[in-house]
């Protein structure tokens, strides 16, 4: 594979309770759900860390904890909705950048190894009609303002916004964003060696893995 070095952006809120996975509350409590918060952002990091890299920053909502290891240079999100939030974490960079949330502990080093010749940008849609994933060989903040977030159709109107800019959008594979405690056993069945998976055992029992 021929690469060109990448900066990767993760995008994250602190795992604070009842700031961070908010949906998983109820069933789960505050706390609860900011331990899953916080592993998922845990095994993300990691990947980030794992994954060969010009820059890693952490686009972050909150202050950092000791879930945070060394390697990152942390950045403040900027305000408004994600689309403008997203907008302003590609702002000022250069170069190919590759950004991902923290709903994805799943993510591997080969996922976020990506190949830029021939590709203008990438694309990781998710499960719900989301995107986990999204990167610009040109960073071009431009092609967020105004993307419904939070939408069944936000990753269908993102994708088509990176084509209509004239970009050759390349696909990475469909992930489970972890949203509620649905999606919570069914990531980590796949994952069982994580600090995510570990949590979900913790909290919900054997059952995750019925």
């Amino acid at each position: 594979m021929t690469t060109s070095p990448t900066t990767l952006l993760v995008i994250a809120k602190a795992p604070v309770p009842g700031r961070a996975k908010t949906r998983l509350t109820p069933p789960l409590t505050p706390n609860q759900a900011a331990a899953v918060a916080e592993a998922a952002l845990t095994d993300t990091l990691a990947a980030v860390l794992a994954t060969p890299a010009r820059r890693r920053v952490l686009v972050l909502a909150g202050e950092p904890g000791p879930w945070l290891p060394a390697g990152f240079e942390v950045v403040p999100q900027g305000c408004g909705g994600l689309d403008q939030r997203l907008a302003a974490a590609f702002a000022g960079r250069v170069g190919p950048t590759l950004l991902i949330g923290m709903d994805t502990p799943q993510v591997t080093p080969d996922l976020l190894t990506v190949d830029w010749a021939g590709a203008d940008a990438w694309f990781g849609p998710a499960a719900d009609g989301g995107f986990w994933a999204i990167g610009l060989r040109e960073p071009d903040p431009s092609v967020f303002p105004g993307v419904p977030m939070s939408v069944p159709e936000t990753g269908a109107v993102q994708r088509a916004r990176l084509l209509a800019a004239g970009l050759q959008v390349r696909d990475l594979p469909t992930l489970t964003d972890i949203d509620t405690v649905a999606d919570l056993a069914a990531v980590t069945r796949e994952i069982p060696d994580t600090h995510c998976a570990g949590v979900a055992r913790a909290l919900l029992g054997g059952g995750v893995y019925a």
